[in-house]
């Protein structure tokens, strides 16, 4: 075992208060919420069962995991949710200047579709 993953070994949390592991040293049975929500499921209110540590840039980094077994379905979004979503993302594509939609979203940088911008720039 590297010193670097020796400093992080801890699986009783002796050290750091959680049982905490090195990059890709974490058991079967935790996930961090990313995995969850590629699973389906969410948290579910349960506590931070473990972490993972690792050296990255700028210190020392941190992921949370969480326990499989304790994790729960998660909630779909409701129809009101979806359409609110669909309206939020269809005004980021909508151009302020000519209220035209566009096909993708508009820069908010120029604050308006590419071609109203180019419009302004050659005159």
């Amino acid at each position: 075992m590297s010193r670097i993953r020796a400093a992080f070994h801890d699986p009783e949390g002796d050290r750091y208060g959680l049982p905490t592991f090195w990059w890709r040293g974490a058991p079967e049975g935790y996930a961090t919420r990313r995995q969850l929500r590629a699973r389906g499921l969410c948290p579910g209110r349960q506590p931070i069962a473990a972490q993972i540590l690792w050296a990255g840039i700028g210190g020392t980094r941190t992921a949370h995991l969480y326990r499989l077994d304790l994790a729960r379905p998660k909630r779909p979004a409701s129809p009101a949710q979806q359409r609110a979503i669909r309206a939020a993302l269809r005004a980021r594509r909508t151009c302020p200047t000519c209220r035209e939609t566009r096909d993708y979203y508009i820069p908010r940088s120029l604050g308006q579709c590419l071609t109203c911008y180019d419009g302004r720039s050659t005159r």
